[in-house]
């Protein structure tokens, strides 16, 4: 493709998925720093409940659930090769799932605890909004839909941001800082919303896996710690704010 149309192909691509979170979340860190309230007493509640009728709040978890997915699917298909592996560039080719997960795995701890401590320290120092993961209500599907949530967010941001601009923007002729420095940027600004604490927190994951991509060419790993990550804290949170009201700024 010519540079013209690749350009284009990137905006639509980011214009129908993070690139309009990130736009809605610069315009909500705005509203939130131009507020009377501190930072640190603003609130942002990441899963939420759609219906007050529990088969209809499944029907249109599920709905988001899918269409979220709808964008990640438009870059397997614009990255699809017809010759097998068909996902071969990003590293997903099935020749090594036991160390690719095992990987994703480490990653997960690795970059887990780190995270809970920018969380807190953002807290600490005002720059960091009271993050609520779900404030779903408990159903027999709260916990399915919560995870899938999870790996939802892991599929998005790590095919989308990772594999597809890094393929992209490589050859749209970037080089590697470049396109480190901007996805993770990308990474952060849509993460704005939960406050500038977030911002760097994720700035510093986009770099290091952008940087884990750029040495090892594979995407699994980084799709399975951003899940598990994201299954720990949806999951995990109720028991978490209930035996630590004061980190989580939940009244006792």
């Amino acid at each position: 493709m010519s540079r013209k149309r690749l350009t284009t192909e990137i905006l639509l691509v980011l214009g129908l998925s993070l690139g309009a979170s990130a736009a809605y979340s610069v315009v909500s860190i705005v509203n939130r720093l131009t507020q009377k309230i501190a930072l640190s007493q603003q609130t942002a509640t990441i899963n939420i409940s759609l219906s007050d009728r529990p088969t209809f709040d499944l029907i249109y978890q599920l709905m988001a659930l899918f269409f979220d997915l709808v964008p990640v699917a438009l870059v397997i298909f614009l990255l699809w090769n017809s010759s097998r592996p068909h996902l071969g560039r990003l590293g997903i080719d099935g020749t090594r799932p036991a160390r690719d997960g095992l990987s994703g795995l480490g990653l997960a701890l690795v970059i887990g605890i780190p995270g809970i401590a920018v969380y807190l320290g953002g807290k600490a120092l005002g720059i960091t909004v009271n993050v609520v993961p779900t404030a779903l209500d408990t159903y027999w599907w709260t916990v399915p839909v919560l995870v899938l949530s999870a790996v939802r967010a892991g599929l998005q941001e790590e095919v989308i941001v990772i594999g597809y601009l890094f393929e992209r923007l490589k050859e749209l002729g970037w080089g590697r800082w470049r396109i480190l420095v901007l996805t993770s940027v990308l990474r952060g600004s849509y993460h704005l919303y939960q406050g500038i604490g977030a911002f760097i927190g994720n700035f510093a994951m986009g770099l290091l896996f952008g940087w884990l991509y750029q040495r090892n060419g594979r995407l699994v790993p980084l799709i399975i710690a951003h899940a598990v990550i994201d299954i720990a804290i949806f999951v995990g949170y109720p028991w978490a704010a209930a035996t630590f009201p004061d980190l989580f700024g939940v009244p006792k």
